[in-house]
């Protein structure tokens, strides 16, 4: 993968993380500073370690179903777009989460990064090999870190409106990229 594909694949995965941090901004008071780095590092984290997990989970089963791998990929990036883009559009009252209750950080953690879990899945479908995923997983946890310190800092600035829409933007350059890891397969077939 080129590295504009790496960045927009980063891109795409932390859009969720965004929302999240934007609708958080908007309901809180200040966030001391050490809550503050707790809270965008949590986020970046779990989101590189469940690309890295997907993708040896996706490697593991390589072998089975290499025939297929492109498919798989294209499948499951295009059901985590579409599944943001609805979500986006579908869901008309943000969540008001208190992220600095490390429960409740945890579990919006993990529920933005579900995402990246299967895009590490597709990406060992893609033929990604370790240097590979640790450089898609280092610009992913950097890209998430950013959209939470910005989401969280102009959460009181910022109106609802762009959070639902960066899912929709989200959604579409995820689905981009199957597409593209798709087509550069069965090209490569002919």
């Amino acid at each position: 993968m080129s590295w504009a594909e790496i960045i927009l694949l980063a891109i795409g995965l932390c859009f969720d993380t965004f929302a999240v941090s934007l609708s958080s901004g908007m309901c809180l008071p200040q966030i001391p500073r050490l809550s503050f780095v707790r809270i965008v590092s949590t986020f970046a984290s779990v989101q590189a370690v469940f690309a890295l997990a997907g993708w040896f989970a996706g490697n593991a089963l390589l072998t089975l179903i290499s025939s297929v791998d492109h498919w798989i990929a294209f499948i499951i990036l295009s059901y985590i777009g579409l599944k943001m883009i609805r979500e986006s559009l579908s869901n008309p009252d943000e969540l008001c989460l208190d992220i600095r209750q490390p429960k409740i950080l945890i579990t919006a953690s993990v529920a933005t990064s579900i995402d990246a879990l299967a895009v590490g899945i597709g990406l060992a479908m893609a033929s990604l090999d370790l240097a590979e995923i640790s450089k898609s997983a280092l610009i992913i946890f950097l890209f998430t870190l950013l959209s939470s310190v910005i989401g969280i800092k102009w959460g009181r600035y910022v109106g609802v409106k762009i959070g639902k829409r960066s899912g929709v933007i989200g959604g579409f350059i995820l689905i981009i990229i199957g597409l593209k890891i798709l087509v550069e397969h069965l090209e490569i077939l002919n």
